[in-house]
């Protein structure tokens, strides 16, 4: 199980309960028995292709289980709330890098008061946007200090082979995807546009390590630790991106490296609505925050593979 590989990887005693967050009775009594410094929210759906044939089942588990998170730290008073957001808020870019003000889309006299106007191209993104929405109400209380992070492309695995991400049925994301190819599960990988304006005619994508990922979640914390108890930090914004662009083929290549297996490539047409390249600029969350990525494209490679290969190793 994950989580016992958790307390052997981090030799810690964890307490794990198994709650429905739109279950609101026994997420509260979660909250009667522990008293929270703060809540990182990660629990969502999250296929984009899934949200596009049930958008009611996706609004109504990522919001009311955000709301339900809220609730229950109002009534108990916590009030330090990291949001686990994505970079689809941006919706297709004007213009790369992103950054946290950049207007990314049309929402008629709907925008963000964190800077951004967002719109998303599915239901799961405009969820996050949703969600987003319903934080800066929330945080004109100044006793809240809550952090939306907007993840870019989260790939690669814990390096010691004990924690990752290896999906049953068909991928929807293209590391997972490539992984199963290398291990002989697909014949080939199809790659969709050759042509595009970029380093190898192919997509470019913000990659990010789960491991610099995660950290990023500790620096947020931490930052609102380092407030004054009952000063409110209002609503912050940060991407959470490496900075950098690495195409397809770049991301083929290093999975070749990685698993010493010749990876076949299909090319097919370029899809509708899919962009030439999208990456971050994470510079706020460097100065505000001191995140910066560690991880290159190949140890994100490295690390999924062995993960795969069922390589664990405990410290």
């Amino acid at each position: 199980m994950a989580k016992d590989r958790i307390a052997r990887l981090t030799m810690k005693k964890i307490i794990w309960y198994n709650v429905d967050l739109l279950d609101y009775r026994s997420l509260e009594l979660v909250f009667q028995r522990h008293k929270f410094a703060a809540v990182i929210h990660f629990a969502a759906l999250k296929a984009v292709g899934e949200s596009v044939e049930q958008p009611v089942k996706y609004y109504d588990h990522n919001l009311r289980s955000s709301l339900n998170v809220l609730k229950a730290m109002q009534v108990h008073g916590c009030r330090r709330f990291v949001f686990s957001s994505s970079a689809t808020v941006y919706g297709i870019p004007k213009s790369v890098p992103l950054v946290e003000t950049v207007t990314v889309g049309d929402l008629g006299d709907v925008g963000t008061r964190a800077g951004a106007k967002s719109i998303a191209t599915n239901p799961y993104g405009q969820t996050k946007v949703f969600n987003e929405r319903i934080l800066e109400d929330l945080a004109e209380d100044s006793s809240w200090d809550i952090i939306s992070l907007r993840y870019f492309n989260p790939v690669g695995a814990h390096p010691s082979g004990c924690l990752g991400e290896d999906p049953n049925g068909i991928p929807n994301n293209l590391m997972p995807f490539l992984l199963k190819v290398a291990k002989g599960e697909y014949a080939n990988v199809k790659v969709f546009g050759n042509d595009y304006p970029t380093k190898d005619g192919t997509g470019v994508r913000d990659y990010i390590h789960v491991v610099d990922l995660a950290q990023g979640h500790t620096l947020a914390v931490d930052s609102m630790l380092a407030r004054k108890s009952g000063e409110g930090g209002g609503y912050r914004v940060y991407n959470l991106g490496s900075g950098v662009g690495y195409s397809v083929m770049e991301m083929i290549k290093a999975m070749e490296t990685a698993s010493g297996q010749s990876i076949s490539v299909e090319l097919a047409p370029r899809r509708a609505g899919d962009i030439a390249e999208c990456y971050a600029d994470a510079s706020k969350a460097l100065i505000e925050l001191g995140f910066r990525t560690n991880k290159t494209l190949q140890q994100m490679c490295d690390d999924s593979w062995r993960f795969v290969q069922g390589q664990c190793t405990y410290p």
